[in-house]
């Protein structure tokens, strides 16, 4: 078995979409960044990564590439897979957490659950997301920027 951790933070501004979990979630702000911005999909990557000692996701998928800009980042996560299942590794689990002061998430979690699943072809009930809001405190809580993070384990096939 191996694991990784990982987190990742992007700045919230007007004219982008907010996409989290490969999901589009009604938001007047969306993630600033050179792919789609979804935070959460770049924490599981990273982490997947990390656990197999690959280095970063801005190794894999740098910034200064222009295919990757605007990119769909669950395709990054699909390439991350590529790379996990070459190592002989699959998803026992991956536990994640979305910092985000508006808007509740709730009802977009299980089709963010079920996407990451899909990209990793795994089981969704492998796949947890959580979320939590930073009670108006920091870049958080003062609707700023988004922070996900992720732990992920991987167990040989």
């Amino acid at each position: 078995m191996r694991i990784g951790q990982s987190s990742d933070i992007h700045p919230l501004v007007e004219g982008r979409d907010l996409i989290l979990g490969g999901v589009k979630i009604e938001h007047y702000k969306g993630c600033a960044g050179h792919s789609d911005g979804d935070a959460l999909i770049h924490a599981v990557c990273e982490a997947i990564i990390g656990a197999l000692g690959l280095g970063d996701i801005g190794y894999h998928f740098p910034d200064t590439d222009d295919k990757y800009k605007g990119i769909n980042s669950l395709l990054l996560l699909e390439e991350v897979y590529k790379l996990m299942d070459n190592k002989g590794y699959k998803i026992n689990n991956v536990d994640s957490l979305i910092l985000l002061e508006k808007p509740k998430l709730l009802p977009y979690k299980k089709l963010m659950e079920e996407n990451i699943a899909k990209a990793l072809c795994c089981d969704v009930n492998d796949i947890n997301v959580k979320a939590t809001r930073g009670e108006k405190l920091g870049f958080i809580g003062n609707e700023e920027g988004v922070m996900a993070q992720a732990v992920v384990l991987l167990r040989e096939k």
